[in-house]
């Protein structure tokens, strides 16, 4: 069912480069803040380029370890002496393949730190931008992508964390030690320790976006769902993922978790007490020797879940559609929007999928899809074959119309569907777009140069994420053609920009906002999916955006879609044995 294939474009955002960008340390001369926590005093210091200061590695909370590394996170430690805020190096566990790309980063159980960036200014109040790391909730840190550039505006501060991921941060068997959503809670925390600690940076704790890309625009759209996260933020930019895709949530998380543990050499899988005690014994090493998960079913590994009620804060208590239908979420702005060939993030499997593509197109079917039996699979998977490739195979030929589909089923429609539903359900102030600015040369993203089809080579469109990369920093431009053009020097700021307003007022465009050429008004979209604007190599706005697509899903789910659910309610535990005495 799924296949432990690692994608290139997840690590996009962490070569050497990047992280020797990002790693800062003291030096002499250098001239620093000190800052008042409630934990403590910290000192951070002014960046290299002498317009912002930055603090690294603060402590936001305090991971659970032993048999409660799995629960939610704990209080953060307290300080007397000044913590000297230059730590860039720790990351939370994840697949070892991060020793090799990351080679200065390290790895610790008790990983919860935020980095903070601050302009060099003395404004105050000044709205805060928290940024959700991407990697499929499997990989990642921090500090995946800096904020940089938007500190030269002067008119934010920003802050990056790292969270639990894969196993550690998402195991979710519906137990007392295991309820699940660990590393969700974590970015809760964080949250609350921003609305406690921001203002002595400057920042306005009443004011706050929070922004990511992939597992980080799924995290932010999640985060806007959960009653443990209201009153935290007033704005949301997810980027390229959204709450209701089928790998936002997991389906049958007791399932996944019975699979994995099967991957990583535990047989007695269907003992649920067995089950956790295997997890909370096993050492790192061996959880995240399989952490990634590349499915044929557009399912990434383990992530959010819908809880079981166990007597502690749940995150998440029923399925995205639920809530998004029973309105029963906090209605704020939302710049929403992906890129127009998401599915390049697949390409990567072409050469393996294509034939088996061909022959039993069901295995390719998203997850949360459910049938009455094989016969009517068979026939919906014919339906979507032919509407993709039509009487054509997958083969070369059509390495397109597998790149829209994958988009589709990933991202765009599960982000189409939830604007539709968020709409229906009273939400007036979703501004929604599709970028599309052509990468040129993408493919060194999955494979190494020189070992790259001809066919792929000549594919342009915009990337899984590519709107991230023009408005942060640090992610592997030397690969595109294109990064050092004036052409789109002028692109990237422009796209800061409309960030930047939305930020600020709570539009990307309109008064009080800098102007955008091309973009003159954007209305909020309507439960149609109109207007979106095009943000590519001209910024216009267009109607309806995917129409035909995003109408083709919206039948196959009204009619076929599986909720996700919670775990179901475990065995009590064994009885110890009784002693007779003679």
């Amino acid at each position: 069912m799924i296949n432990m294939v690692m994608p290139w474009g997840w690590w996009c955002v962490v070569s050497a480069a990047c992280v020797a960008a990002a790693a800062q340390a003291a030096g002499p001369g250098r001239q620093a803040r000190l800052v008042a926590t409630a934990q403590g005093p910290v000192r951070g210091y002014l960046a290299a380029q002498q317009d912002h200061y930055e603090f690294f590695g603060i402590p936001y909370a305090t991971a659970p370890t032993g048999p409660l590394r799995f629960t939610g996170p704990l209080p953060a430690p307290v300080w007397l002496e000044t913590l000297e805020a230059v730590n860039d190096s720790i990351i939370c566990p994840q697949s070892n393949l991060i020793k090799h790309l990351a080679p200065n980063k390290v790895m610790e159980e008790n990983c919860l730190i935020a980095n903070i960036y601050v302009p060099d200014t003395e404004k105050k109040n000044l709205p805060v931008l928290v940024i959700v790391h991407g990697g499929g909730y499997q990989v990642g840190f921090g500090n995946f992508m800096t904020p940089r550039g938007l500190m030269k505006s002067k008119k934010v501060i920003a802050v990056t964390f790292n969270y639990r991921l894969g196993v550690h941060g998402f195991l979710c068997l519906g137990t007392n030690d295991a309820p699940g959503n660990a590393g969700m809670k974590d970015q809760v925390a964080l949250l609350r320790w921003v609305r406690k600690n921001i203002k002595q940076f400057g920042g306005n704790p009443d004011d706050v976006t929070i922004t990511g890309s992939s597992a980080g625009g799924s995290s932010v759209d999640l985060l806007m769902l959960s009653d443990l996260a209201k009153g935290l933020f007033n704005k949301v930019i997810p980027e390229s993922g959204s709450n209701v895709a089928v790998w936002s949530v997991q389906i049958d998380p007791h399932e996944n978790a019975k699979y994995y543990a099967n991957e990583l050499g535990f047989m007695n899988i269907d003992d649920v007490n067995a089950l956790e005690e295997f997890y909370k014994n096993a050492p790192y090493d061996l959880l995240f020797s399989n952490s990634i998960m590349d499915g044929k079913d557009s399912t990434f590994g383990l992530g959010p879940c819908v809880e079981r009620y166990t007597g502690t804060e749940a995150f998440l208590s029923d399925s995205p559609v639920n809530i998004i239908k029973q309105s029963k979420y906090r209605k704020v702005p939302v710049l929403y929007g992906f890129a127009n060939m998401e599915g390049l993030l697949r390409l990567v499997q072409f050469e393996n999928w294509q034939n088996e593509m061909n022959t039993n197109f069901t295995l390719f079917l998203p997850s949360d899809l459910q049938f009455d039996n094989e016969q009517q699979r068979a026939q919906v998977a014919k339906a979507v074959k032919e509407f993709y490739f039509g009487d054509k195979a997958v083969n070369q030929e059509t390495v397109l119309n597998f790149v829209d589909y994958f988009s589709d089923v990933t991202f765009a429609y599960p982000a189409l569907r939830s604007v539709s539903l968020q709409v229906a359900a009273g939400s007036k102030s979703i501004y929604l777009y599709e970028y599309s600015y052509p990468v040129e040369v993408f493919a060194p993203y999955y494979k190494p140069p020189g070992e790259i089809p001809e066919y792929m080579s000549k594919i342009r469109g915009a990337r899984h994420t590519a709107q991230t990369d023009a408005v942060l920093e640090c992610s592997l431009g030397e690969h595109m053609e294109h990064e050092d053009s004036e052409a789109y020097r002028r692109h990237k700021e422009l796209m800061k920009e409309l960030w930047l307003n939305f930020i600020t007022t709570g539009k990307p465009v309109g008064p009080g906002a800098a102007a955008v050429p091309g973009l003159e008004s954007w209305s909020p979209a309507g439960d149609n999916c109109s207007p979106h604007a095009s943000l590519g190599e001209r910024m216009e706005m267009r109607g309806a955006l995917l129409e035909a697509r995003r109408k083709f899903w919206d039948g196959i789910y009204a009619k076929h879609y599986r909720a996700p659910a919670p775990p179901p309610p475990p065995p009590p535990p064994p009885l110890p044995a009784r002693h007779t005495e003679l």
